[in-house]
């Protein structure tokens, strides 16, 4: 998904517009999620952006991508970029330090 929000629209309270903007970006996460992995695959891991524009971009961590939204809107912006990209994600399993082994 690569989407600029509006975060003021004529009429509607600015915080409902950007609660929708919210709404729309978790469902899109709870979608992808949701498809069906290849084979070989563990999880969907994601690489995210936010930004004012797609120029300004700055490149954020899944858990950050809300937090960054409500930051941009804090700074009185009118809109705000988003770009989540869906890739395959391995489980990388951290080296397990064996008994007798300080170091």
């Amino acid at each position: 998904m690569k989407k600029n929000f509006p975060l003021q629209a004529e009429g509607k309270h600015p915080d409902r517009v950007l609660e929708a903007v919210k709404h729309d970006i978790r469902k899109y996460f709870k979608r992808e999620r949701n498809r069906d992995v290849p084979k070989g695959v563990d999880f969907w891991d994601f690489d995210c952006k936010v930004g004012l524009s797609a120029d300004t971009a700055q490149v954020v961590r899944v858990s950050g991508v809300i937090e960054a939204v409500d930051a941009a809107a804090k700074t009185g912006a009118t809109s705000v970029y988003v770009e989540i990209l869906s890739k395959h994600g391995i489980r990388v399993l951290k080296a397990q330090v064996q008994e007798g082994e300080e170091g």
